[in-house]
């Protein structure tokens, strides 16, 4: 009998290549597939921008307004994903300044998620009682329009020095109830192989930390920063999770899915951590293909985040209701690989809160009647 071997290049072929906008038509492939040349040819002006797409009126004012609080900063691969031509377009959105950034309301917070007033030493927040967050870096490949820690991100007097790097190490190993560091920025990744290493390495010499994380957008906005050394490098570090960023299927690229291929096969488990965004995100069919897409990269659907009261980002902002109805429309129809948690990170500081459709009908004494994804109703009774 003859059996169909599906390998992972055969899936590999149904992601497409990013198209290379004309500008870098004739870069060589050794610069384009070099995440250093990547991170120094990123669109920083409306000019460099003003070559790549079509900018409407409303992007120019918002840059101008805007550029000097929150830089701009897209990685040439990053571009490629945007259709010139349609404002709207999901990457763009993401990437390139709107006027709805310059609207801040009332309700919006600097740090919506206190994480600086949960800083018991600079770099470290230790909020949750097993785990912390490990700032080691101001900078990204692209500064998402989104991005929840404006107040830091792309500002070079929020970098992580050496000493902070170290008293936030010494704080880890001080503290044996941390089993689980979090390796977050900006992107750790925009450090050197050299000196993530460093810091993977004197993690993993602490006794009681148990797990560390790796929390980046490279997968996405530069996936040529995976190379087989740093992959090589990963594998002596485990158990080591990656947890990525994935929003849109459009951004589930051939050179994402290598990227991921490498830290999967390096023994990397990925998850992604969706971030729910008007007019990016927000229709059930999106998410799921989406969602579809990431398995097929071996990348695990993990959570849907609520958008952050950031300020200057409510333009982005959905209906709790919205998440709420794309779990409803995942659970039952898909896989429950593909269904991650919809979570509110609570403003103020409360932590990670999780919201479902309400599948409990009735409670009474020792019968529970419950409905499934198709609304029927089923009976369960305790013993």
């Amino acid at each position: 009998m003859a059996f169909n071997i599906i390998t992972k290049n055969t899936v590999r072929e149904r992601f497409p290549n990013a198209p290379r906008p004309d500008i870098w038509k004739d870069t060589e492939d050794k610069d384009w597939n070099n995440w250093i040349w990547q991170q120094q040819k990123r669109i920083k002006s409306m000019d460099q921008l003003e070559k790549v797409i079509h900018v409407a009126d409303d992007e120019r004012e918002a840059f101008a307004k805007s550029h000097e609080s929150f830089n701009m900063g897209i990685t040439p691969y990053y571009a490629s994903l945007i259709d010139k031509d349609d404002p709207n377009c999901p990457v763009r959105l993401q990437s390139v300044p709107k006027g709805g950034e310059l609207v801040i309301l009332p309700s919006d917070m600097e740090d919506p998620l206190a994480e600086e007033r949960d800083m018991p030493t600079p770099g470290i927040t230790h909020r949750y009682p097993d785990r912390v967050l490990f700032y080691t870096t101001h900078n990204c490949p692209v500064y998402c329009r989104h991005c929840t820690r404006k107040r830091k991100v792309a500002d070079p007097s929020s970098s992580a020095a050496n000493k902070q790097l170290e008293d936030g190490l010494a704080y880890i190993e001080q503290h044996k109830e941390v089993r689980d560091v979090v390796i977050s920025g900006g992107d750790p990744l925009s450090n050197s192989d050299e000196r993530l290493e460093y810091i993977l390495s004197r993690l993993r010499a602490i006794e009681h930390v148990e797990v560390l994380r790796l929390g980046t957008r490279n997968l996405v906005t530069l996936p040529q920063r995976i190379t087989d050394n740093f992959a090589q490098m990963v594998k002596k570090y485990h158990p080591l999770f990656i947890h990525t960023h994935f929003n849109h299927p459009k951004e589930c690229t051939r050179e994402a899915f290598d990227a991921c291929a490498k830290l999967a096969d390096a023994g990397c488990v990925i998850h992604n951590q969706m971030v729910l965004l008007k007019g990016v995100n927000d229709d059930p069919k999106i998410v799921k293909e989406l969602n579809h897409k990431l398995l097929m990269m071996r990348v695990r659907p993990y959570y849907i985040f609520q958008c952050d009261m950031s300020q200057g980002i409510s333009h982005f902002r959905t209906p709790i209701e919205a998440g709420i109805n794309i779990i409803e429309n995942l659970r039952g129809w898909t896989s429950g690989m593909a269904v991650p948690h919809f979570v509110v990170d609570a403003p103020g500081g409360g932590g990670k809160i999780p919201l479902l459709p309400n599948y409990l009908v009735k409670h009474e004494g020792k019968k529970w009647i419950l409905r499934n994804y198709k609304n029927q109703q089923f009976t369960y009774e305790e013993p």
